[in-house]
């Protein structure tokens, strides 16, 4: 079983009223105390901040959520918003921005989709029901198409096996069938791909992997790369990466929305509000292992203000 550990653990002597009021007075008259905000929503955890909003309603009669939207701005207004949601909420109202209106945000939806577990998938069903009153399996069938939309449509069954007892006959089977459905053969048989990507146990697949580079001298990741391209290719090289090593995945998309000129805010908000209480102590290690420098010393050079502040706030950094 891999180790996961999250950054945001619960607060040892947590009092929601007094966490309630901290950011009452933090948002009451002029100007805000983001810092005060920041001191307590980012040193709580989700069941901890989930019991702040309903106690926060109770004393005053206001919406946390929309006293944070007013009184806020910009991505730090985002992260706090985001940390007052449960977690399948918030991947719900993720995947609902990335669907609505022109354009779809694929790597979002990739993003999401390719990673959750089982039980995180059913939970985030549940919850854009509730939200949106809609099935999410339906709005991605409206939005997305092809073979980028079966994917989609398998991964949100959430009915991948999680056992992990591995069964090497099948696991030799499955390496030849990717074999005969791509490299092999003119052409790809994508169906084949999702059915086993999306169905088998990470253990399995592990398996399988180690077995396909045996047998063709090929990683699996190279395949999916000449075999298939856009969203469809992005969204298999994402579950096999996951497969293989989940925090390195979240490294490498952490490090990509700070690269370069510009920052991807929201990508980069989203994976640390979403992972800060999972495996964030796997993603700061794999980190500093693939790209020879600190998380935190990255998110200092790359963003500024409260937005920063918080960040670094959620991944245990100090100041």
């Amino acid at each position: 079983m891999e180790v996961q550990e999250g950054t945001v653990k619960p607060h040892p002597n947590f009092n929601a009223e007094a966490d309630a009021e901290t950011l009452r007075k933090a948002m009451k008259g002029l100007g805000t105390d983001e810092d005060a905000l920041t001191s307590v929503l980012a040193a709580r955890s989700s069941s901890q901040r989930l019991e702040i909003v309903k106690t926060f309603k109770t004393m005053f009669g206001k919406d946390l959520i929309s006293e944070l939207s007013s009184e806020l701005s910009s991505h730090y207004r985002s992260v706090c918003t985001g940390l007052c949601l449960s977690p399948p909420d918030f991947d719900a109202t993720i995947i609902k921005k990335a669907i609505k209106g022109a354009g779809t945000d694929e790597a979002a939806l990739i993003e999401i989709l390719c990673t959750r577990t089982n039980h995180e998938i059913h939970a985030l069903n549940e919850s854009y029901k509730r939200l949106y009153h809609k099935k999410l399996e339906q709005d991605l069938i409206d939005d997305t198409s092809g073979h980028f939309k079966r994917l989609l449509v398998s991964l949100v069954q959430g009915n991948r096996d999680e056992s992990v007892e591995i069964d090497q006959a099948k696991v030799s089977n499955d390496a030849s069938q990717l074999y005969a459905a791509g490299e092999k053969k003119l052409g790809t048989d994508e169906s084949k791909f999702n059915a086993i990507l999306v169905a088998r146990s990470y253990a399995h697949l592990r398996a399988v992997f180690a077995a396909y580079r045996s047998t063709t001298g090929k990683d699996i990741e190279d395949s999916i790369k000449s075999e298939m391209s856009g969203d469809l290719e992005d969204g298999m090289l994402t579950i096999v990466r996951s497969v293989k090593d989940r925090p390195s995945l979240f490294a490498k998309v952490l490090y990509k929305s700070m690269k370069g000129a510009g920052t991807k805010d929201e990508r980069l908000l989203r994976v640390i509000v979403s992972r800060c209480e999972i495996d964030m102590v796997q993603i700061k290690q794999a980190f500093q292992r693939d790209y020879k420098q600190s998380l935190a010393d990255f998110i200092s050079g790359d963003t500024s203000g409260d937005f920063k502040k918080i960040l670094l706030a959620l991944i245990g950094a100090k100041k």
